[in-house]
C-alpha cells in the first residue's frame, strides 16, 4: 500500500477526531451560498515522504500529476503570475481581467537581487548554490513577501521551500532534500496536489544538479477540513489502498529550464474513483 495513503488517512482521522472547530468564529472563507465556511483543524501537521522509497501519490483517488507539474513549472520555471501561462483553470477566480494574480507566486520567484557572483532571481540562486556550495544552509525560496502582500490577489499558501543536501557515508552521490512550509491547507482539495507538486519539483532540481531526490518534509501550520468536506473525507479514507505508482523524469533532461510535462513518466498508477463536485470555499 502507498505510504502517502497511510499518512493521509492518519492525518484526516486525527483532524476529525482530535481537531478544533472554527464554528461560530469570524472566518474569511464563505461558500457560494454566502454561508460561512467553517473548518475542523489541527495546528502544525508534519508529514515526511521519502522519494527514495516511492512517489507520494494518493491511490485512494487519482491526483492529476501532469497538471500538478504544470503549476510548479508555472511558478518556478516560467516565474509567471498570469493564468494565461497556465494550462489549468485553478487560479481563474483570483485573476484580474489581464490574467494577473498580482505580485504573487511566480512574480516573487522571478525577482532578482545582486550578489558578488552576479544577478540572480530566487530559482537561479537555488540552482547556482546547489552546484557550487551544496552544503550551504541558506538555499531556499520564499514567496511570502510582506511588502507585496497588499498587491497579491491571494496570499501564498505553500510559501517557503528550503533545500538541504545530505551524503550517506561511503556513497559518492549527494541526496537533495526539501522542506516545504505551508501556512494553510484545504486537506481535501489540495493536500496531495501540493505534495505531488513539490515532490516533482524536488525531482527536477535534483536531476538538474546531479543529485538523488531524498526526503520531502511538509509542514502545514493550519491543516483543515471544511465542514462540508467531512463526509467526503470519511468516504475517501475508507477506500481500498494500492501500491504507489512509479514516477520518474526523462533522464535526458539535465537543465531545470528544459523540463516540460512530457518529461514526467507515470507507470502503474492504480487508484480509486475521482471525487467529483467538491465544494470550494472562497
Amino acid at each position: 500500500m502507498s505510504q502517502a495513503d497511510k499518512l493521509f488517512c492518519a492525518m484526516c482521522e486525527d483532524i476529525i477526531e482530535n481537531g478544533t472547530t472554527t464554528e461560530g468564529q469570524k472566518v474569511r472563507p464563505h461558500w457560494e451560498d454566502g454561508t460561512p465556511a467553517y473548518t475542523i483543524k489541527q495546528f502544525c501537521v508534519v508529514n515526511r515522504y521519502d522519494l527514495r522509497r516511492e512517489f507520494p501519490a494518493l491511490t485512494l483517488r487519482r491526483t492529476a500529476l501532469k497538471s500538478a507539474m504544470d503549476e510548479v513549472l508555472w511558478i518556478y520555471q516560467r516565474k509567471s503570475n498570469n493564468i494565461n501561462d497556465l494550462n489549468s483553470h485553478i487560479w481563474d477566480e483570483w485573476a484580474d481581467e489581464t490574467g494577473s494574480i498580482g505580485k504573487a507566486y511566480g512574480y516573487q520567484i522571478g525577482q532578482k537581487s545582486h550578489y558578488p557572483e552576479g544577478d540572480f532571481d530566487q530559482m537561479d540562486r537555488v540552482l547556482y548554490d546547489l552546484e557550487h556550495t551544496p552544503f550551504s544552509r541558506r538555499i531556499m525560496t520564499n514567496t511570502y513577501v510582506f511588502a507585496d502582500l497588499s498587491e497579491m490577489h491571494l496570499y501564498p499558501c505553500a510559501y517557503s521551500v528550503t533545500y538541504n543536501v545530505t551524503q550517506t557515508p561511503g556513497d559518492d552521490r549527494l541526496t537533495l532534500n526539501m522542506l516545504l512550509n505551508q501556512r494553510s491547507q484545504d486537506i481535501l482539495a489540495a493536500n496531495n496536489w501540493n505534495v505531488c507538486q513539490y515532490a516533482i519539483l524536488l525531482m527536477m532540481v535534483a536531476q538538474s544538479v546531479g543529485m538523488i531526490p531524498g526526503e520531502l518534509v511538509h509542514v502545514i501550520a493550519d491543516a483543515h477540513i471544511y465542514d462540508r468536506h467531512v463526509d467526503i473525507i470519511r468516504e475517501l479514507i475508507s477506500r481500498p489502498q494500492y501500491s504507489a505508482p512509479r514516477v520518474s523524469l526523462n533522464p535526458e533532461v539535465t537543465n531545470f529550464y528544459d523540463f516540460t510535462t512530457d518529461d514526467l513518466i507515470v507507470e502503474g498508477y492504480e487508484h480509486g474513483p475521482q471525487v467529483k463536485n467538491i465544494p470550494i470555499a472562497v
